[in-house]
């Protein structure tokens, strides 16, 4: 009977030893590894650059902004520097006229066969088409192209570049304005504000209607002023400075001979 009982338990024995497995869980063994997320680089928005329209006050203010303008136009396209200002002055009414602040149209010209940006505005007849421009550069810019590009003022070009009389006469002559006293009152501002010393930085050309002095070491235009009895903001408007500083050996204008 013993034997038999052993004979039992042995049997058992072996049936659970057989039954045992070793399970490996390889999901608990496999390690986490972390998966970087690659950092993706906004783009940055490129802005369109608004043009900067100065606060302009006086006519001096008009032309110590854009007398730089209508030299970079005189290069370019060949129009006295003096002519350009003097209309801009005259059209725009320093800048400070409806079509200037509204459209930034300095020099009056309306539509004809302009398919851009347009306004309305009582000129010789009322609500004419006026072009309208995203700044005052490119109102500079487009006088320039109308100029040059129309027939009936290509006999301005045949006259010399610092002939600013004739060129405000054959601007009147080529029906650029209605006015009669156009031509006279271009001239008027030119040399009132003495316009034409532009054209002559332009050309390199010495005015002998001007006072020079050339600047040595020490020099600053407080001391200048002072020895020629003259003011800062003369000297900065005569010479198209755009702050105090000078270089040895330039030559500014003083005033008048």
């Amino acid at each position: 009977m013993k034997r038999y009982i052993l004979f039992i338990l042995f049997v058992c024995f072996l049936q659970n030893c057989g039954s045992k497995r070793v399970i490996y869980n390889y999901e608990n063994n496999k390690k986490e590894i972390p998966v970087k997320k690659k950092k993706t680089k906004k783009k940055k928005k490129v802005k369109d650059k608004k043009s900067i329209i100065p606060v302009i006050r006086t006519t001096e203010d008009y032309i110590a902004y854009y007398s730089q303008i209508a030299m970079d136009e005189m290069k370019q396209y060949k129009i006295p520097a003096s002519i350009t200002l003097a209309q801009g002055i005259l059209e725009s009414g320093s800048g400070k006229g409806r079509l200037a602040v509204k459209a930034n149209n300095h020099f009056g010209i309306k539509c004809h066969d302009w398919n851009g940006p347009k306004i309305y505005h009582d000129d010789d007849k009322k609500q004419e088409c006026f072009r309208k421009y995203s700044s005052p550069e490119f109102s500079f810019r487009d006088h320039s192209i109308f100029l040059k590009s129309r027939g009936r003022y290509s006999d301005l070009f045949k006259l010399k570049k610092d002939d600013y009389k004739s060129w405000a006469k054959g601007l009147k002559k080529a029906g650029y304005a209605t006015d009669k006293k156009y031509s006279q009152k271009l001239i008027d501002l030119i040399d009132r504000y003495k316009l034409y010393r532009f054209d002559n930085i332009v050309l390199k050309k010495k005015n002998s209607k001007e006072k020079l002095y050339k600047v040595k070491k020490g020099d600053t235009l407080y001391s200048i002023s002072k020895k020629f009895n003259v003011s800062i903001d003369d000297l900065i408007n005569y010479n198209n400075l755009d702050s105090e500083g000078i270089t040895i050996g330039e030559q500014i204008i003083i005033g008048d001979k």
